[in-house]
């Protein structure tokens, strides 16, 4: 359990309230998530994080709802229970059904599979793929 609480709106100091403004503005939602509450505890990281996934997260070569799926199977690699639900959340507003679930969680297990058998037999990489 966190040792701290979350940074409420209320009594956020105001470099808090202009990164929440932002938050809510540009995912048209009412209140922040608890992720930012907390990390709103060090400003500059709030800032930071909101900036950074801001941009990587944007309309690019990739569409949103691909990046959302690609957060959610590095969100599971790493065990991250907060992340998984929020970016999975997040990738079905953006179109993903039950079926591209299911078909992500297969893809994720056999490639984290797969890796540690390659890591442990500490297989040399083919000439081909370089």
């Amino acid at each position: 359990m966190s040792q701290l609480k979350a940074v409420e709106y209320a009594v956020a100091p105001s470099e808090v309230k202009a990164v929440f403004d932002d938050i809510k503005q540009t995912r048209q939602v009412d209140d922040v998530n608890n992720f930012w509450k907390f990390i709103a505890n060090h400003p500059p990281t709030l800032a930071r994080t909101w900036d950074s996934l801001k941009e990587v997260m944007s309309p690019g070569a990739l569409d949103p709802l691909v990046k959302e799926l690609l957060y959610v199977a590095v969100s599971v690699t790493n065990n991250c229970g907060y992340c998984i639900a929020s970016h999975t959340a997040a990738a079905r507003r953006a179109g993903m059904s039950d079926e591209m679930f299911g078909e992500l969680m297969a893809v994720v297990g056999m490639a984290n599979e797969t890796n540690r058998l390659a890591v442990g037999y500490r297989i040399p990489i083919d000439p081909a793929f370089e």
